[in-house]
């Protein structure tokens, strides 16, 4: 950001208030921005232990931006902005969006100051250019490894640039990294030169909808979605069909991380339809420091939310906002976890195909972990372990069953099973702590025409020898 210098007119707004405790999580106070203007710049502070959350909408009242519980300022021109925002000055009635984050009393006092300057006095040297999605770092079949929850200084409580997050994703053997701030769609337009400056590490565009009561991956997103719920028309299920609508995949972030205060909406509370969700955060962050602690009510939760009509691919992400720089004791870096997706290209719309169709298996840690192969057999399923596992077991229907001891690398273990349509996945155990969790498969398999009708089980066998390549 450079500060341009000189005596320029300039309006400045007072708009100091009061939050209180009930009603709305959200306040607006709204401003006039007069034709001549060339920026905006906000000032704002909250007078109280209160966290307040700070953001800024448009004359059309759609968000302009959102940078949370940051208390930098804010500014906006025509062409730049301060991280988290989205250029563009509209002529109109703007407002401050107030968000309820903690409230520690009853009345909540803030500062808040608005000033319009006739000249711009700030520039940002980002190149900036409109989101196209790029063509394929590489074409071919095969397991991609990636992290679908990474955070770079787009979001209001992260501190790392894209070339930071590029370079830890490939210094850990990552092909992809789904950039998901919250709230703003400010990163597409300056993920192309990063992209440009990076051209072996994929960025996929995304978001972390980020609410007072839950956390939703968008991945893929690319549009500018509303978190304020009750305000307008604001709905989950409305967010759920825009990122739908622009092809986008939905995911729960942490479903089970209930952490009070330290973490403000995290665990997942809103009611939405199952079928509407593409896929469940199951581990967040490795399973060392912390996230082990939170892996078997995630899992359950995923569980939960899976039947033999709808299956929602198994996903891992760290929720780095460091790029792996002094993370603190609960942090986890850049892959850890790790999620495999079998896809036809390394590409958005390549990741997103495999994703869709559930082709992913999670290493809960992070790269080091054995691999985990789900095939379908004329059978049952075999699971096929590589890498270092001390035992390897398929759950049926949520209900896990018999350890197998994994004594060699590779490790093949089999069961059989009447096809009754059953969901079936496997997991690799270290020890006594699983490691590895593939995503669901329907257990239905083809039966021969002159069989058809004597045991009611007719299906689809797989096309291909994985049975992720074809669960659905």
């Amino acid at each position: 950001m450079i500060l341009l210098a000189g005596a320029l007119a300039q309006t400045t707004l007072t708009l100091d208030g009061t939050v209180t405790e009930g009603g709305s999580e959200f306040v607006l106070v709204p401003f006039d921005v007069p034709a001549g203007t060339a920026e905006i710049a906000v000032s704002h502070a909250s007078l109280t232990g209160s966290v307040l959350d700070w953001g800024l909408s448009g004359p059309d009242g759609a968000m302009h931006g959102w940078g949370g519980g940051n208390g930098e300022d804010a500014w906006i021109t025509a062409t730049a902005a301060s991280r988290s925002y989205l250029p563009g000055v509209e002529v109109g009635t703007w407002n401050v969006v107030i968000g309820k984050a903690r409230l520690e009393q009853a009345d909540n006092p803030y500062t808040l100051s608005v000033t319009l300057h006739e000249t711009a006095v700030h520039t940002d040297a980002q190149p900036r250019e409109p989101w196209a999605e790029p063509a394929p770092i590489e074409v071919g079949a095969r397991w991609y490894a990636g992290d679908f929850h990474v955070h770079s200084r787009e979001s209001g409580d992260a501190a790392a640039t894209f070339d930071q997050i590029a370079d830890l994703a490939r210094e850990r053997g990552l092909d992809f990294v789904v950039i998901t701030d919250h709230n703003t769609t400010s990163t597409l337009d300056l993920l192309v030169d990063a992209q440009r400056r990076n051209p072996d590490v994929l960025f996929v565009p995304g978001m972390e909808y980020t609410t007072y009561h839950g956390h939703m991956n968008a991945i893929g997103n690319t549009a500018l979605l509303d978190h304020r719920l009750g305000v307008g028309d604001a709905t989950v299920d409305r967010a759920i069909d825009d990122v739908h609508g622009v092809g986008g995949l939905v995911s729960i972030n942490h479903p089970e991380l209930d952490l009070g205060g330290l973490c403000i909406g995290c665990a997942w509370e809103h009611d939405v339809d199952t079928a509407s969700l593409d896929g469940v955060e199951i581990q967040t962050g490795g399973l060392l420091p912390v996230g082990g602690l939170f892996s078997d009510a995630s899992i359950a939760f995923w569980e939960s939310m899976t039947s033999a009509s709808h299956m929602p691919a198994a996903l891992g992400g760290s929720d780095d906002h460091k790029a792996g720089i002094d993370l603190g004791f609960q942090g986890s870096p850049i892959g850890d976890p790790t999620t495999l997706v079998w896809a036809e290209s390394l590409s958005v719309q390549g990741i997103l195909d495999g994703v869709r169709a559930g082709r992913t298996v999670v290493k809960l840690q992070g790269p080091a972990d054995p691999m985990v192969e789900l095939v379908a057999t004329d059978v049952g399923f075999e699971a096929t372990v590589t890498g270092t596992a001390s035992f390897v077991r398929f759950v049926v229907d949520g209900e896990p069953q018999v350890l197998e001891p994994v004594t060699s690398d590779p490790f093949t273990h089999a069961i059989t099973l009447q096809p009754m349509g059953q969901v079936v996945r496997a997991e690799a155990l270290i020890g006594g702590d699983r490691h590895t969790v593939t995503s669901h498969v329907l257990n239905a398999r083809a039966i021969p025409p002159e069989e058809e009708g004597k045991c009611g089980c007719a299906a689809t066998v797989p096309s291909a020898p994985w049975a992720l390549l074809s669960r659905r």
